[in-house]
């Protein structure tokens, strides 16, 4: 079994890679692993370029991987001659964990290529991890790419979106010419940027490098999907299928952004696509179903909600959303019991623990909502929501400060905070 290696950037504790994005109520994932047969294999949904203008952003698929001049006097750095001792496997995760060399910050924000991620030293984890491969095969060491399911309880939000989350680490080999000298065993070494103990290093669907390139555009169409720009997010998606036309998350994608665009038809087949790859994917269920419901078809949309009744136990964030109510009208007690439910469901999303900050501060537990609040510091997954969280925290201990000498321990003023 391949020794596994953590990458861990700083300032994030939780791994947050990718969206499933959501209008509404109609979620719609980034990846969703499973089987990753050739492109070939699929015909392509239904295109509309018609229906699109060209965006002023263009990214051809040889740019995701290319080294920088910076990323490949790097690369030559680590490969000088007075660098004696490991071989270029343990020499590349030796210096991407070094200080002063690269200093890696996971940064959910937006999806980099191979250059983006280095010259800003963050990155999700599939910045990351190619980023990484880029470097290896410029070492001339072998890549291989492992992707793995979102999972039933893993989420996170973007304005007006639901996310599905998955992952993807890289195998990372060795070089003939070391494995011929014998310098160490043969095996592979599992690179992983994330911090969690309980994130997955093993036992991922291998994928190839049109996958992770259909991974990459679908992500930049989620993202251009989240700011409104819908050109851009139909030229991204569309570059994704194109890599992969049997990735159905991208046909999801597409099928939303068709929705947007008003071509209510064109993102039916787009769906029906994505169902026909995986018939019981809860995202493409879940859009279909909610596509039907507003070009007012409720007996076909009614056979979605039930196929989708039967594949989700709990609606993403179900109790996030009925915790907050209750924290709206008043009833912190229940409100912190429907958030535990929540968290329960997943222990490291930053927004739980950000509200529970809230509703356990309103009960007057400033301590207790310090935790939390901290917590949402350290699981955020972008530098603004890091930001935003860490100057709450500011608030509320300096609130909390002013007030410990009546013991009462609420914060004064908590509406500043939250």
């Amino acid at each position: 079994m391949a020794p596994s290696i953590a990458l861990v950037p700083r300032g994030v504790h939780g791994m947050r890679p990718w969206l499933a994005a959501l209008a509404c109520a109609a979620l719609l994932p980034w990846w969703a692993g499973c089987a990753t047969p050739g492109s070939a294999a699929f015909p392509l949904p239904p295109l509309r370029d018609d229906a699109f203008g060209t965006p002023p952003e263009s990214l051809a698929p040889e740019q995701v991987f290319a080294l920088s001049p910076a990323m490949r006097a790097y690369a030559t750095q680590l490969l000088a001659p007075r660098r004696q001792g490991p071989e270029h496997q343990r020499r590349l995760i030796t210096a991407l964990q070094r200080d002063g060399l690269l200093h890696l910050e996971y940064d959910a924000a937006r999806t980099r290529t191979a250059s983006e991620a280095f010259e800003a030293r963050a990155g999700n984890c599939l910045s990351l991890a190619i980023m990484t491969a880029a470097l290896a095969r410029e070492l001339d060491l072998p890549v291989v790419f492992q992707a793995f399911d979102a999972g039933d309880d893993s989420f996170s939000r973007a304005p007006g979106l639901v996310v599905a989350n998955g992952h993807v680490n890289l195998l990372l080999g060795r070089r003939l010419i070391d494995r011929a000298r014998d310098l160490g065993t043969s095996g592979q070494l599992v690179v992983d940027f994330v911090a969690s103990t309980d994130a997955p290093t093993r036992g991922g669907t291998v994928v190839d490098e049109r996958r992770i390139l259909a991974m990459f555009f679908n992500n930049r169409a989620a993202e251009a999907l989240v700011a409104g720009d819908l050109d851009l997010a139909y030229a991204s998606v569309r570059a994704a299928l194109q890599q992969d036309a049997g990735f159905a998350s991208a046909a999801i994608t597409l099928g939303l952004v068709y929705q947007r665009r008003g071509l209510a038809e064109d993102a039916e087949r787009a769906l029906a696509h994505a169902l026909a790859l995986q018939p019981d994917n809860p995202q493409a269920l879940a859009n279909m179903a909610l596509l039907l419901d507003s070009v007012d078809r409720p007996t076909d949309a009614a056979r979605y909600h039930d196929a989708l009744r039967r594949v989700e136990r709990v609606a993403p964030f179900h109790y996030l959303d009925l915790g907050r109510a209750a924290l709206a009208r008043g009833d912190h007690t229940a409100a912190i019991a429907l958030l535990q439910r929540e968290l329960a469901r997943d222990p490291l999303y930053h927004e739980v623990h950000y509200w529970l900050a809230v509703a356990q501060a309103a009960a007057g537990r400033a301590a207790v909502a310090d935790r939390h609040l901290a917590q949402a510091v350290a699981h955020s997954t972008t530098r603004e929501e890091h930001r935003l969280y860490a100057a709450k925290l500011d608030r509320l201990r300096a609130a909390s400060d002013r007030g410990r000498a009546s013991d009462r321990g609420a914060p004064k003023g908590e509406g500043e905070w939250h």
